[in-house]
């Protein structure tokens, strides 16, 4: 991976503006990356500008008008007032800038497609929700071709007509520039890190963006009809370590310049065999504990496993044949203990058993420092201030929490 720099000085390389990576996902889908549905996107400079911007305003157009307008070889907002009242904003190609657009929908407008993520499941089937919250055309990221490359964010994307319709129950209103202005079903909202994606990172609050990119504070539920209060001193830009909510999936938007200082994966190999060297041993056991390789699936023999409520590590407690038989059959409790917990030996606490490992998706690392603490449950290690950064991080959960 280059760095702005870099990329500036060769001719054969586009420029990068950053990338989307979306939360829930380790370097990759269960089934694979497959073309523009993956677990991250780069976004790079288009050699045609494609961007647009608001033109005309058809203020007083009846249905069948707005949808003649709509029709033409051009992007459009419809904002449908009543049955007999659509307001229709004409766009304009705009030769400074790069449009990229996100959703459900695999039709070709769509740049990057994503669907719903179910927290905690990393199998080829299931992580797809039957009734998907995320918006066939859910937004649109707009990047200035010229430095410093600013990316700014926009509700709704245009569909395989160029046009983006609002329906009569959307939030619509009209702005004091006599622009009209509105908010897709379950929003987009936004949250930007204070003090950026370092480490001395601190989570935001969470705003909504509309489909002029005007800031608000959140509805009082997802898709209320009224929108919140419009926020003047704060604007759409993405900066680096924004949090993108698309109501199913949370990205996380990494400028081109923070994945320059972002560790690389072959900075998480370094890390992994600096563990390993210290050669740390099981207190039980007694043999030697190792983190696997970033590319190894299974668990290893002499892979470390932690206790998630006293944190004492250890290898593996039981034979390989016992754990085989227990991925056959219903494992057997012990008295006293739920499903899936264990009794530490050392100081007899009782709680879940998960084995520790390195994450592959360093573009979630707020630091290349080494990695000294976990995540519960799912037992990723990372260093203490990527760790408490994203453990103090409340997310949007679908249309509801």
């Amino acid at each position: 991976m280059l760095a702005p720099e870099q990329e500036l000085l060769s001719s054969s390389k586009p420029i990068k503006y950053g990338e989307l990576i979306v939360l829930g996902y380790n370097g990759s889908l269960p089934n694979g990356d497959r073309g523009r549905r993956r677990s991250r996107f780069a976004l790079f400079k288009r050699p045609k500008a494609n961007g647009v911007k608001p033109s005309t305003v058809h203020s007083t157009c009846s249905p069948q008008t707005a949808k003649a307008i709509s029709n033409k070889n051009q992007h459009s907002v419809s904002y449908t007032l009543s049955r007999a009242q659509t307001v229709v904003v004409e766009y304009a190609h705009d030769s400074t800038t790069d449009m990229f657009q996100i959703g459900r929908s695999t039709e070709s407008p769509i740049d990057f497609v994503v669907m719903d993520t179910v927290p905690g499941c990393h199998g080829k089937s299931g992580t797809l929700s039957s009734q998907s919250t995320i918006s066939r055309f859910a937004c649109r990221i707009v990047c200035q071709r010229a430095p410093p490359y600013t990316a700014r964010i926009y509700a709704a994307g245009f569909d395989s007509s160029k046009s983006i319709f609002l329906g009569e129950k959307a939030a619509k209103w009209w702005c004091a520039d006599s622009q009209m202005d509105g908010l897709t079903t379950n929003g987009i909202l936004v949250m930007r890190p204070r003090h950026g994606f370092t480490c001395e990172s601190k989570p935001g609050s969470w705003r909504e963006i509309s489909v002029c990119g005007n800031v608000f504070t959140l509805r009082e539920t997802r898709s209320a009809p009224t929108p919140g209060k419009l926020v003047e001193n704060e604007c759409h830009e993405l900066v680096d370590g924004t949090l993108i909510d698309l109501c199913g999936a949370t990205l996380l938007w990494r400028s081109a310049e923070g994945l320059s200082r972002t560790p690389t994966p072959k900075h998480l190999e370094v890390l992994r065999w600096e563990l390993n060297a210290a050669r740390p041993q099981c207190p039980v056991g007694l043999h030697t504990l190792a983190f696997p390789s970033l590319e190894c699936s299974s668990s290893p023999d002499h892979q470390p496993w932690a206790y998630l409520t006293c944190g004492h590590v250890y290898g593996w407690r039981g034979s390989a044949e016992e754990d085989e038989s227990q991925s056959r059959e219903e494992p057997r409790l012990e008295p006293g203990l739920e499903q899936g917990e264990r009794e530490c030996p050392l100081c007899r606490t009782r709680g879940l058993y998960v084995p520790l490992k390195l994450g592959l998706e360093s573009g979630f690392y707020l630091d290349a420092a080494p990695p000294t603490h976990a995540f519960s449950p799912c037992g990723h290690v990372c260093s203490e201030r990527t760790a408490t950064f994203w453990s103090r991080l409340l997310l949007p959960h679908g249309a509801h929490g």
